[in-house]
């Protein structure tokens, strides 16, 4: 796996594996609490939290505050707000967490594996938040298929070492479609590092616009991107469904 063998033999297996948690928030204050709670585990035991705010207007930040480690600002747009937070990183592994996203008990041990291992990227399974039967399915479809294709989603609380970020340039600024774009890029390194333990994120969206009427819209998008549209005319589209 190009890139990979290098780096290994770079690494000191003596040292604790240090993750940076970068999580891009724009007007969460119901959720952002409890999100970073969950996280504190994982600050006493020396990992950062790294909170990138895209222009806030609610108690977000408020509520946030003695939670993090670091609070970064700028302009809205998970990419944008990603690669800040990146750009603050002095750990090992960068992983990238969504506010409604809830990372698996082992997550911890699972990172750790992951950097002991030959791949230079990752992501874990996926799993939605809601009862419905027909969530389970389309979790079950989502996980499968981003085996099949070495691309994540941000859902999929996507991690990277810290080295081969800054080599493929960070996520792609564009408004849509950025992890996408950046697993193709990472996947020419290596293939994907799955956790099989899921992280739990939220099903809001699915239920709200309805299970198979999202479905349909994400393949629609994913297969335009794939055309070629570019992502600001996939971003009207995606944001006109609401």
């Amino acid at each position: 796996m190009r890139g990979s063998q290098p780096l290994l033999g770079l690494l000191d297996r003596s040292k604790p594996v240090k993750i940076d948690i970068v999580m891009p928030v724009l007007n969460e204050a119901e959720v952002i609490t409890q999100s970073l709670e969950r996280l504190q585990s994982l600050r006493v035991r020396g990992h950062r939290v790294i909170l990138v705010d895209g222009g806030s207007r609610d108690a977000t930040l408020a509520n946030s505050a003695g939670l993090v480690d670091e609070v970064r600002v700028s302009a809205a747009g998970r990419a944008l707000q990603m690669n800040e937070g990146a750009r603050a990183q002095s750990g090992d592994v960068l992983l990238f967490l969504h506010a409604d996203t809830r990372l698996p008990a082992d997550a911890e041990a699972a990172l750790e594996a992951f950097y002991g291992s030959a791949r230079d990227w990752g992501r874990f399974d996926v799993r939605l938040s809601g009862r419905r039967p027909e969530l389970r399915m389309i979790e079950r479809m989502m996980s499968w298929r981003s085996r099949l294709t070495g691309i994540a989603t941000g859902d999929q609380a996507m991690f990277v070492r810290r080295q081969t970020l800054v080599s493929v340039g960070g996520f792609p600024e564009i408004p849509l479609m950025e992890d996408v774009e950046l697993s193709k890029r990472l996947r020419q390194r290596s293939r994907p590092y799955c956790v099989s333990s899921p992280v739990i994120t939220s099903s809001r969206r699915w239920e709200q616009h309805g299970v198979w009427r999202t479905v349909i819209l994400m393949w629609r998008l994913r297969f335009d991107y794939w055309r070629g549209t570019p992502p600001e005319e996939l971003t009207k589209r995606y944001y006109r469904s609401d």
